[in-house]
């Protein structure tokens, strides 16, 4: 069985998906069979054969070389594009944990490095109904493993970095580290924004990923080094 890391980010349109083809990319040119999951999916719109299209899931496809059937990458597919307990209720097709977790445990069967995408910020409620209550990090709470904090590195991103930070530690999910998408090298409050979020939480900011980078500047042993 491979290795497993959680991808979370800090907000919704952060750029926690594009960061995430960089990450898949980088293991996958470094000659590590590497792979990608995510859970459940809204926002998905019909291709041209009229079935909805994994967007977040091809995105990373494409951008990694991926052969993996994109049917194996993504659980559940909404239309609509909101939280996945909204679009499960809409739809009347609530996410079902156990499939979920066969899905993931194949998909780490078939890979050493699966990285597993999360829907929107780490408290994104994925069911909301009478039968079942579950949260994202419920749901990384049971996988028991590590998450990577994806963070814009604007304005604000202090407050959302800590607050996730926090929050996965007091859930006791372990916290690999923060990527910062967005960054402009020199940037004064930018890089006073890295040096913070160290400074306070103590996790270290591994790479910053500049608008329109097409690789990720680390080394791949050490992103290696963060799946468990």
């Amino acid at each position: 069985m491979g290795k497993a890391l959680f991808i979370t980010g800090t907000g919704t349109d952060i750029g926690k998906t594009y960061v995430t083809g960089l990450i898949v990319k980088k293991l996958v040119d470094s000659g590590r069979q590497a792979s990608y999951y995510k859970a459940a999916l809204s926002g998905a719109e019909p291709g041209p054969d009229g079935r909805l299209q994994p967007g977040d899931a091809l995105f990373v496809k494409k951008m990694a070389g991926l052969t993996v059937p994109t049917e194996k990458l993504v659980s559940y597919v909404y239309r609509e594009a909101v939280s996945p307990h909204l679009a499960a209720r809409i739809n009347g097709q609530p996410v079902d944990f156990d499939r979920v977790k066969q899905d993931f445990a194949a998909a780490r069967q078939d890979c050493e490095f699966l990285t597993m995408e999360g829907s929107g910020g780490i408290i994104c409620p994925l069911r909301w109904d009478g039968e079942q209550k579950v949260i994202l990090d419920d749901l990384l709470q049971e996988l028991a493993i590590p998450a990577l904090v994806i963070a814009d590195a604007g304005l604000g991103t202090i407050n959302a970095a800590v607050l996730t930070i926090e929050h996965l530690r007091a859930r006791k999910i372990p916290v690999a580290g923060v990527f910062l998408n967005n960054f402009h090298a020199g940037d004064v409050m930018e890089e006073d924004n890295r040096r913070m979020i160290e400074e306070i939480t103590g996790v270290p900011v591994l790479a910053v990923v500049a608008p329109g980078d097409g690789e990720l500047d680390m080394d791949p042993a050490a992103l290696a080094a963060l799946y468990e």
